[in-house]
């Protein structure tokens, strides 16, 4: 147990928790935009079910370290490329994230529901949730092959993922109020999505595109898009103060 508690160890845990943090921001992302397709009553419970979904898949991914470890190694080989059981994972993934996102924004652009049809219908809590696991897998893999690389003890790495899933739980009905409520931030979203599906397609193809890029592009994106927000609503308010 004093093994346990070292220097070393607790770094690990601090960087693995942050890093847990960062790349679960996609899986709060997801929820929260297929969440929002579900009756109000229904978001919450949805939430806590994808993210506890997602705890659970990485700490039995965890637990599975050889097998996990043993999708690293080459298959088969295509055109020069050599493809393992993580690559096929991550490309699937990367369809049905680039998939799901495209008929999400198509949803958006055209509307939910054509003339004379009425209301938005709102789809099976039960189908949200399956594609929420689907997707909580392909997330988890590539979470939990970098974890690995990262600490040493199993321990550690299973404490960073509960406490992680722990703090998205907190934040993951405010991020998606946010994003329900803000349809420019919701588009915003979806594209961000369909950008993770490529850069996963990618990978998956062994075109290894860095996340920091990425991410640093999306939270840039998303700073342009609060300020644009601030702006309108300072414009808002100048404009009923001009009217009274």
């Amino acid at each position: 147990m004093s093994d346990l508690f070292t220097a070393e160890n607790a770094l690990a845990f601090v960087t693995l928790t942050a890093m847990e943090i960062v790349l679960g921001i996609d899986n709060i992302v997801f929820i929260s935009i297929l969440t929002g397709k579900l009756p109000a009553e229904q978001r919450p419970r949805a939430r806590r079910l994808g993210l506890g979904g997602a705890m659970i898949t990485r700490i039995l991914l965890l637990l599975s370290l050889t097998w996990v470890m043993g999708l690293t190694a080459e298959l088969f080989g295509v055109m020069g490329h050599g493809v393992s059981g993580r690559d096929l994972v991550l490309l699937v993934g990367g369809l049905f994230l680039i998939g799901k996102a495209t008929f999400e924004i198509h949803e958006r652009i055209e509307g939910h529901a054509k003339p004379g049809e009425g209301g938005p219908k709102h789809p099976k809590f039960n189908t949200i949730i399956f594609q929420i696991m689907v997707l909580d897998i392909v997330f988890s893999l590539d979470s939990v092959i970098t974890a690995v690389g990262m600490a040493r003890s199993l321990m550690v790495m299973v404490a960073a993922v509960v406490v992680a899933v722990g703090v998205m739980l907190v934040f993951a009905g405010k991020v998606s109020d946010f994003v329900e409520h803000n349809p420019t931030i919701k588009m915003l979203a979806l594209s961000f999505l369909l950008l993770i599906g490529v850069m996963l397609v990618a990978d998956g193809c062994g075109q290894h595109i860095p996340k920091g890029y990425v991410y640093f592009a999306m939270a840039f994106s998303l700073l342009v898009e609060m300020l644009n927000l601030r702006a309108h609503k300072v414009a808002q308010k100048k404009g009923m103060t001009g009217h009274g």
